[in-house]
């Protein structure tokens, strides 16, 4: 993990994993991926990449843009609106050539368009998950963007505590969180919030409505800050008022899983590996069955991307990787428990992200 990684040095490196995938240059049209690799935040552009190409491609909307963002290492170039149309134009001459492309985020029409464009020299190679390979392991600097992130979105959440639940529509609550998000200085909120009270609560990718949280309830907040293009993603639960004794244990028991989580996280250790600690350990307890995701995924410029922690994860854990460890318990038609912590992968373990306690917090 090193500090600050300029986009030239991030396409030098994926330029050099070329050769083991068998092209000859790479066309990058995922816009996360052509940030990643140029700097670019707009909306119509993509980018060619092999051992002496650096080419950027957009359209006049965005020209002045790209004079901006785009790293230096890059040619801009103007096209029509439809970018894939100058592929072709941009990869002249008489040689042959195995260009990659990205078939996890090139649809089928778009395929057959490029190949319709392009001179049969030109030989397409499925290429997925060049770039997203690189983007796994973060750089320092990449870090401290997603804990900014995260540093907001704990404030944000104090904040909305100190205001109180009880009385206020879950559809209100995660509109004030995304406001206060802004209001500290997110780009936006990484995902649309979560915020479900009681029953609601059993739902783990519940929708906020217009309900009104009780007293005496469970109340699930699943939320997350961009910031510069990086997102956080955090989850608590917490009460407003006395709870049964089975919901106290089930918060315990949540609680113990998501630090037996943490305590699994280190470079090394195999996402499926991870996942089975956490999940033996709520089975054991009688809730395997309502226990269904997976323990976690990486977050970076996108809230979801590799690794994965789950009972189908074929990852590795590399040091930084930035990852949230969640268990969570959904007994229906009564609450929801869900905890989450955002991580860096370290050799001998974890960094935690997140500031937030995790004892069960009592709120009005």
């Amino acid at each position: 993990m090193s500090g600050l990684i300029t986009e030239s040095r991030r396409a030098d490196l994926v330029v050099g994993d070329l050769a083991e995938a068998g092209i000859d240059a790479l066309l990058v049209n995922d816009l996360v991926n052509v940030r990643y690799l140029t700097g670019y935040t707009g909306s119509n552009g993509l980018a060619l990449v092999g051992p002496a190409l650096r080419v950027f491609i957009t359209d006049f909307r965005y020209v002045e843009q790209a004079a901006e963002e785009v790293d230096a290492s890059f040619e801009r170039v103007r096209a029509p609106q439809d970018l894939l149309d100058f592929v072709g134009e941009v990869l002249s001459g008489d040689d042959p050539i195995r260009l990659g492309f990205d078939d996890a985020h090139t649809s089928v029409r778009a395929h057959a368009r490029l190949r319709e464009k392009l001179p049969e020299r030109i030989e397409l190679i499925p290429a997925a998950e060049i770039v997203e390979r690189r983007r796994r392991v973060k750089s320092a600097d990449e870090i401290e963007r997603i804990h900014a992130a995260s540093r907001i979105a704990d404030a944000a959440l104090e904040t909305l505590l100190a205001g109180g639940l009880v009385g206020r529509t879950e559809r209100e609550l995660a509109l004030a969180l995304e406001r206060g998000m802004q209001e500290l200085g997110a780009e936006s909120p990484s995902f649309e919030p979560i915020v479900a009270a009681g029953p609601h609560g059993a739902l783990p990718h519940a929708q906020p409505r217009d309900v009104k949280v009780e007293r005496g309830q469970l109340v699930v907040i699943d939320w997350g800050a961009r910031l510069a293009g990086y997102c956080s993603d955090c989850t608590r639960t917490v009460a407003t008022g006395e709870l049964d004794g089975e919901a106290r244990d089930v918060y315990e028991l949540v609680q113990h899983a998501q630090l037996t989580g943490l305590e699994a996280v280190r470079a090394g250790a195999a996402g499926v590996e991870v996942d089975a600690e956490v999940r033996e350990l709520i089975a054991a307890a009688g809730h395997g069955e309502r226990y269904g995701h997976g323990l976690g995924h990486g977050v970076g410029l996108e809230v979801h991307e590799a690794p994965r922690l789950s009972q189908r994860s074929e990852d590795t854990l590399e040091a930084g990787n930035v990852v949230t460890v969640e268990p969570g318990v959904y007994l229906t038609g009564r609450f929801g428990v869900r905890i989450e912590d955002l991580v860096v992968v370290a050799e001998d373990g974890c960094e935690i992200l997140t500031g937030l306690d995790k004892g069960l917090r009592v709120v009005d």
